[in-house]
C-alpha cells in the first residue's frame, strides 16, 4: 500500500483527496495545523470523517513547527507528498500578510526539505490562479509568464512555485505545482462566495456582489480537482534531455522534473448566472448589495486544462448547475436549515 503524506486534510480539498486516495487504495498520512481562518468545528468534523478508516492517520500541528513535521516523515516514510496546506483567502491577505509568509512560504519550506531528505518519488504542491494577476489573454496557460501577482497570497503561490522548481533542478526531485481555478463543492469554506451566497439567502439576508455583477470565474468541483490531483501523482515530470523534447503547450522546465498544471473547468461562468444558479437551487431570490470592485480582485479568470488532458487523459466536466445542487443539498444536510 503506497503511503501519501497529504498536508491541509481537515481542509476543503485536503478532505476531499484524503477520502478519494483511500477508495483508491493509499493508505494517508493527514496533517493539518486546525488553524481558526475558519470554524474549526467545520475541520474536525472533516478530519472526524476520514478517521473512520483504518487508511487514514492524523497528526495536528503547523508546517513551521519543523522538528514535529520532521518526525512524522521520519515516522511514516511517505512514497508521495501532496502539500495542500496554506493560509487561504485572497481578501484575509490584505489583513494578515504576515500569516501568509509564516505559512506559505516557511511552511512549504519545510515540507520541500522534507521531502527531499526523505526521497520522495513525487511532491505535488498546490499553487492557484491567481498568479496569472494582472494577465489578461485568455484562456490563462501555464507556459505564460506570472510576474505580476495582485495580492500577497499570490505573490507567497508565485514564490512556492519558484522555490519548487529550484529544488526540482538542484536535487532532482520530481515536482508538479498544480493551480486551482475558483473551487467549490460541498464542504467548502465559509468564507467563499458560494457559502457566504448560500447562507445568507437561505438567512433572508444581503450578499455582496462585487464590481457590480461584471465578473466571471472558471468554477471548478472539488471532485473534478481532486481527480485531477489523483490522476497527477502517477505522472511524475522528468528533466528532458533536451529543450527539443518538450511539446508546444508542456510547462516542463529544460532544467528540471518540474511541471506546472492548471486545473480548472475550462468554462467561465458570470458572477450573475452563478447567482442565479443559487438562488434555482434554494428556490429563493437573493437580495443583491452591488459593490465596487475589491483591492487585489481580478475581473475574470479561465484555465487552460489541455496539459491535464494531455498528462492523464481527464478534464473537469461537472456542470455549474449540478455542482451548485450538490452544495445546497449539502449545506442544507449539514446546517439542517
Amino acid at each position: 500500500m503506497r503511503k501519501v503524506l497529504v498536508t491541509g486534510t481537515a481542509g476543503f480539498i485536503g478532505f476531499h483527496l484524503a477520502r478519494l486516495l483511500m477508495e483508491e487504495g493509499f493508505e494517508v498520512i493527514g496533517f493539518d495545523g486546525m488553524t481558526d481562518y475558519y470554524d474549526v468545528n467545520l475541520k474536525r468534523r472533516r478530519h472526524q470523517l476520514l478517521l473512520q478508516s483504518p487508511h487514514f492517520t492524523a497528526y495536528e500541528c503547523r508546517l513551521e513547527e519543523q522538528e514535529k513535521v520532521a518526525e512524522i516523515f521520519a515516522k511514516h516514510k511517505p512514497d508521495v507528498v501532496v502539500h495542500l496546506a496554506a493560509q487561504a483567502g485572497v481578501r484575509y491577505s490584505l489583513e494578515n500578510p504576515r500569516a501568509y509568509i509564516d505559512s506559505n512560504v516557511v511552511g512549504t519550506f519545510n515540507v520541500m526539505d522534507l521531502a527531499l531528505e526523505h526521497k520522495v518519488e513525487h511532491l505535488l504542491m498546490a499553487s492557484t490562479s491567481s498568479v496569472y494577476g494582472a494577465n489578461d489573454v485568455m484562456p490563462f496557460t501555464e507556459v505564460e509568464k506570472v510576474a505580476h501577482p495582485m495580492t500577497i497570497y499570490a505573490a507567497t503561490k508565485a514564490a512556492n512555485e519558484l522555490m519548487g522548481h529550484s529544488y526540482a533542478h538542484l536535487h532532482k526531485i520530481p515536482v508538479t505545482m498544480f493551480r486551482f481555478f475558483t473551487v467549490y463543492g460541498p464542504w467548502g469554506r465559509p468564507d467563499m462566495a458560494l457559502f457566504k451566497f448560500v447562507k445568507n439567502t437561505i438567512d433572508g439576508k444581503p450578499i455582496d456582489i462585487y464590481n457590480n455583477g461584471d465578473m466571471s470565474r472558471d468554477f471548478t468541483y472539488v471532485t473534478d480537482l481532486v481527480r485531477g490531483i489523483r490522476l497527477l501523482i502517477d505522472a511524475a515530470p522528468q528533466e528532458p534531455e533536451s529543450r527539443d523534447q518538450i511539446p508546444e503547450g508542456d510547462s516542463l522546465s529544460p532544467v528540471a522534473p518540474f511541471r506546472v498544471v492548471n486545473i480548472g473547468n475550462s468554462a467561465p461562468v458570470k458572477l450573475l448566472d452563478f447567482v442565479d444558479e443559487i438562488e434555482k437551487a434554494i428556490g429563493k431570490k437573493a437580495i443583491r448589495n452591488y459593490m465596487p470592485m475589491q483591492k487585489g480582485d481580478v475581473p475574470s479568470t479561465f484555465a487552460n486544462a489541455d496539459l491535464l488532458k494531455t498528462l492523464t487523459g481527464y478534464k473537469p466536466e461537472t456542470t455549474i448547475e449540478e455542482g451548485i445542487r450538490q452544495f445546497v443539498e449539502w449545506y442544507r444536510d449539514y446546517y439542517q436549515v
